[in-house]
């Protein structure tokens, strides 16, 4: 698998565009904003957008994903259904944060632990890692030993949980009990910030040495 990082709206949010380079075909995940931004590394790679995948439903990992998804017609994978009163709530978000107005969506496909989502010739594996918001997952690809986990782990730091129905109990067990056990070598891609692995942060990120 290979992918790109392109930091988006006023929050430098990670939208990560991945590709199979076997068919070059592609998906852009938790595409936020600066949609422009996004296309440009899209057409630079030579990639060809097949679906949009989303982590959770915080503003500034969806706020482009319906205009996305209407302008090239791709369907929406994600995130777990715990999510869609933020969603839903798109419009107000956007209000509150000083975004421009934007609109909800409602995915394609749900998904849940255990499911898989395919890009090109490649697998992607969902893991369900609430706390920072109810309805986090995480797609994990294991023959390239990378991660993109949206907001549940950070370089040094962890998701913030004092959101509606966020639970820091609940992320530090999503992290120790679904991450951390797939191996140090891992690779991921947060939601802010620059990449880690699982073996750094398990070392030397405060969060979980508590």
């Amino acid at each position: 698998m290979q992918y790109a990082i392109v930091p988006v709206t006023p929050f430098q949010q990670n939208c990560t565009v991945l590709w199979c380079p076997e068919t070059m075909k592609g998906a852009a995940v938790d595409p936020g904003g600066d949609l422009d931004r996004v296309l440009r590394t899209v057409e630079a790679k030579g990639v060809t957008l097949e679906k949009i995948l989303v982590t959770h439903g915080h503003l500034d990992h969806v706020g482009g994903v319906a205009e996305l998804s209407e302008k090239f017609s791709l369907p929406i994978e994600g995130p777990q259904l715990e999510d869609k009163f933020w969603i839903d709530g798109m419009p107000m978000q956007a209000e509150m944060f000083g975004f421009p107005p934007t609109r909800s969506f409602t995915p394609d496909r749900w998904l849940e632990e255990g499911d898989t989502v395919t890009v090109g010739n490649q697998t992607l594996n969902v893991y369900f890692c609430p706390g920072h918001t109810p309805g986090h997952i995480v797609f994990i690809h294991e023959p390239s030993k990378l991660a993109v986990v949206g907001d549940v782990l950070f370089q040094g730091s962890v998701g913030r949980t004092d959101f509606p129905k966020g639970d820091h109990a609940t992320l530090i067990r999503s992290i120790n009990e679904k991450l951390l056990p797939l191996g140090d070598e891992y690779a991921f891609i947060p939601g802010h910030g620059p990449m880690s692995t699982f073996g750094e942060e398990r070392l030397y990120n405060p969060f979980l040495n508590e």
